[in-house]
């Protein structure tokens, strides 16, 4: 079963029960999160509303790396994923998210965007490797 997005099932303001009047829309159907790992470059294009595409990133190598003392942005390997405060289960299965550490060459860097959304991964320099 797929996810839905209507809140028939919701009660009302008063605490009352909502009774279903019809049954679930197409336009209401949501979809599973993409969970991005680390791994070889992985994107997954799926059709939105109003024709629109999103793209998804399933797994990562690279990073765009933005130093924010000389503003310069470099395209670094990933050496691995150090800790994900959003969920103890991504932080244990090394699930990329925003906000995200991440290790690279350059040193340890901050997940600024939503792979799983944008299709992208862009991260701040934090702490540079001595």
């Amino acid at each position: 079963m797929s996810v839905w997005h209507g809140d028939l099932h919701k009660r009302k303001p008063t605490g009352g029960k909502r009774r279903p009047y019809r049954g679930k829309r197409k336009y209401e159907m949501g979809s599973l999160p993409i969970e991005t790992k680390l791994g070889e470059d992985k994107v997954k294009i799926s059709r939105r509303k109003g024709g629109n595409i999103k793209i998804r990133l399933v797994s990562a190598k690279w990073v765009n790396v933005s130093d924010p003392e000389t503003g310069e942005t470099k395209r670094v390997e990933i050496l691995r994923v150090m800790e994900n405060p959003a969920n103890v289960d991504y932080d244990r299965r090394g699930v990329i998210t925003k906000g995200c550490l991440l290790e690279t060459p350059l040193g340890i860097v901050k997940v600024t965007s939503r792979p799983g959304q944008d299709g992208v991964l862009n991260a701040v320099l934090i702490e540079k490797k001595a």
